[in-house]
């Protein structure tokens, strides 16, 4: 795991408290460092200040989602949207506001891992109305959009792509209910696994980048309920 923190109290603090779970954790003390850092290491999880030095945590971000979909938490000082928006943007899974108390980081540490190994149980047998286009074991069709539920793969109009942990199981989510609206706390609920109500922005920024993914028709936005999978 690769912690970016400039602060250095918040970096040993943070240091001591997540080796108390377990977690092994290599730190970097600016965006730049941390960029080396992870260019020259693999990491299951990256933690990033959003404030850096040389290189701030959204950039740093972005140069990561070039090459890789390692889960990444951003962590931001300021709660009032600005950085939170625009870590989502730039392809971050969660996000905390500091000062963080450790039980809610470890919480949400251990379900960004969960997403990145995540395996989706057999599903109990849906309506006959309720079945989605299948070609083969495993795979849904919707249209132009092919999802491998073993592989664990996605193509649009045979040609693969590329998700994060957390898109991929937003989308799975979408693909076992077709056509049905899913509110945003059930979604925050079963993806993101916030036992509170959590802050749908992430939720709504997730969905944007599946769209662009995807097809921006894919995902429809249901009005004052939610999103849903459109046939």
């Amino acid at each position: 795991m690769l912690l970016v923190e400039d602060d250095e109290l918040m970096r040993r603090s943070f240091a001591v408290a997540l080796e108390r779970y377990g977690y092994e954790l290599r730190v970097a003390a600016d965006g730049l460092a941390g960029l080396e850092l992870f260019r020259e290491e693999s990491f299951d999880l990256l933690i990033l200040d959003v404030m850096l030095p040389g290189l701030d945590g959204i950039g740093l971000c972005r140069r990561v989602r070039e090459t890789s979909l390692v889960p990444v938490l951003m962590m931001s000082a300021r709660g009032d949207g600005l950085d939170v928006v625009a870590g989502l943007e730039a392809g971050a899974d969660d996000y905390v506001v500091k000062p963080v108390d450790t039980y809610v980081l470890v919480a949400r540490i251990r379900s960004l891992l969960r997403r990145a190994t995540y395996a989706p149980a057999p599903a109990a047998e849906p309506a006959a109305d309720d079945v989605p286009p299948t070609s083969g074991e495993g795979l849904l069709v919707f249209g132009d959009l092919a999802i491998d539920t073993g592989g664990l793969e996605v193509s649009v109009s045979g040609s693969p792509v590329a998700l994060t942990p957390t898109e991929l199981k937003l989308l799975l989510e979408f693909a076992a209910h077709p056509g049905i609206v899913l509110e945003r706390h059930t979604l925050l609920r079963n993806v993101w696994e916030y036992g509170w109500d959590g802050d749908s922005r992430v939720v709504d920024l997730c969905v944007q980048r599946l769209r662009k993914k995807l097809g921006r028709d894919r995902i429809e936005t249901v009005r004052g309920f939610g999103y849903k999978l459109r046939h």
